[in-house]
């Protein structure tokens, strides 16, 4: 996952040099929004970088449930820029608006929709990365990846207008605006990103718990000879992995040696069986009769 991070940043930063120079030379604002967002992108790729070292690093006296939570808070940080770029930018693109100019370079059409294709696929990418580890900041990059692309064919979008309107029906003033419009959408675009990829680290620096994860727990551990019924079962996550409380009922007229031992048969399961477990805490209860 870190190796990932560190691939978007080193794009993020090509990207954003490449549509910062066409924005400035081509006189599109839309593009050179694109390219703070990008730059946003490279913050939010450092922090996200930092966030996975740190949340690698394993358990100690002090975090003895290791430094996952750190993922948490770098993904909540990269929501929180994104969410002030987007405001940023529509500041802007509204004064862009009042103030007329002239049309962008037709040519920068043709870096925006390379800019898309490429986003895109590194949004791809790290979105299935991000299904395998089960990592919440991943997903975050991911939907900052994609963010990025949507706002990039928005400004696609904007430049198409402003660049083939007077060539298609007319000159008129407003044409060029379309490409300040462009941007306003984006701004809109990132903020709402910015809200919705803030929804998961949240989630788990509030310990939601992960029900498919508690609903394949139980499931399991019932699998487990000599367990009876499972009276509690509860998770809750540090980055990409999880600790499971599990309240077994077995024979209440079994030796405590004998509960113990059913208890490390299914500690060993769940572990084995779901690779997202990092430790299973089970409480042996006598079965109700």
């Amino acid at each position: 996952m870190a190796r990932l991070a560190v691939v978007g940043l080193l794009v993020n930063v090509a990207l954003a040099g490449v549509k910062l120079i066409a924005g400035l030379v081509g006189s599109s604002f839309a593009l050179v929004a694109d390219a703070v967002e990008s730059l946003v992108d490279i913050a939010g790729s450092a922090v996200i970088w930092s966030g996975l070292r740190i949340g690698a690093r394993p358990a100690d006296e002090d975090h003895p449930y290791g430094h996952g939570r750190a993922e948490a808070l770098a993904g909540l940080t990269v929501s929180v820029i994104v969410m002030l770029a987007g405001l940023g930018i529509g500041v802007e693109a509204v004064s862009e608006i009042l103030s007329p100019h002239g049309a962008p370079a037709a040519w920068t059409l043709l870096v925006l929709l390379a800019v898309v294709v490429t986003k895109e696929a590194l949004a791809r990418a790290t979105a299935r990365a991000a299904r395998r580890e089960g990592s919440a900041v991943s997903a975050v990059d991911a939907g900052h990846h994609r963010a990025d692309a949507i706002t990039s064919a928005a400004a696609a979008l904007g430049i198409g207008i402003a660049v083939l309107g007077p060539r298609v029906f007319g000159p008129h003033p407003h044409w060029a605006a379309a490409d300040d419009y462009a941007a306003l959408l984006a701004a809109g675009v990132i903020i709402y990103n910015g809200v919705r990829l803030a929804r998961l680290p949240v989630r788990e620096l509030m310990d939601r718990q992960p029900e498919d994860l508690v609903a394949r727990a139980r499931g399991l551990a019932l699998e487990v000879d000599g367990v009876r019924d499972i009276e509690k079962c509860r998770a809750f996550t540090r980055g990409s992995r999880c600790w499971i409380e599990l309240h077994v009922e077995v024979d209440g007229t079994l030796s405590v040696a004998e509960g113990h031992a059913i208890g490390g048969r299914v500690r060993e399961r769940l572990r084995t069986r779901e690779p997202r477990i990092a430790d299973v805490h089970i409480h042996i209860e006598p079965a109700r009769a």
